[in-house]
């Protein structure tokens, strides 16, 4: 691990520093304790992030520990780089919270992790991946619209004619998600490109508002 005396990787604002030192002093072993920060995965256009106390002592290879004020910050090796030029900050709206404003945005294989980098490379603008939006707008979406959902194309491999889509809003993490995808979004998309064959879900579902899947690693 490293130490890094001047911390330029994530700043606290006075109003948010005060809020952990807060936190920090209710703890019953404050003083072993750090604020570890981390990017757990992609939730809309930007990072998801897990926020906690835990003593600096564990922190893993590789992590950098920084010190902002009186705050002792850990950062894990992956998350390093995400999250440098960040900025936590105290927000008083919806009963006041942290808020951590980050510069940096997810690459195009972050937010579609199920999907090779060479298909997303290839883009959205061939024939069958125009056609296949075209029928998700009009034939799928209107449809899973009434509850919130909505299904994106995210990639199309025109050679082995397979579609990766991503299910957002009340899909994302719905239990009933694989029925959607199934009996609805493929059956919809193979009635209109008979040639398709196969629809792959990329959606990450445990970080939807009603996750019916856990990692357990």
């Amino acid at each position: 691990m490293t130490t890094v005396e001047t911390f330029d990787i994530l700043k606290l604002t006075d109003e948010a520093r005060n809020v952990v030192l807060d936190a920090l002093a209710s703890e019953e072993q404050g003083d072993g304790l750090a604020l570890w920060v981390e990017v757990t995965g992609t939730r809309g256009a930007g990072y998801s992030y897990d926020l906690y106390f835990s003593d600096r002592a564990d922190a893993p290879e590789g992590a950098v520990i920084g010190v902002d004020g009186e705050v002792t910050i850990v950062i894990p090796a992956n998350s390093i780089e995400r999250l440098r030029g960040s900025r936590l900050e105290f927000a008083s709206e919806g009963g006041g919270g942290l808020v951590l404003v980050n510069p940096n945005v997810p690459t195009p294989e972050e937010m579609n992790p199920g999907v090779p980098a060479s298909i997303l490379e290839l883009g959205l603008d061939g024939p069958l991946a125009v056609f296949a939006i075209g029928v998700l707008d009009q034939h799928v979406n209107p449809s899973i619209a009434s509850h919130g959902g909505r299904a994106d194309l995210v990639a199309l491999d025109e050679e082995k004619k397979v579609a990766y889509i991503k299910m957002s809003g009340g899909c994302q993490g719905c239990a009933m998600s694989r029925m959607t995808l199934t009996q609805g979004i493929e059956t919809t998309l193979r009635d209109a490109i008979p040639e398709l064959t196969g629809v792959i879900d990329v959606t990450d579902h445990a970080s939807g508002d009603n996750p019916f899947y856990a990692n357990e690693n």
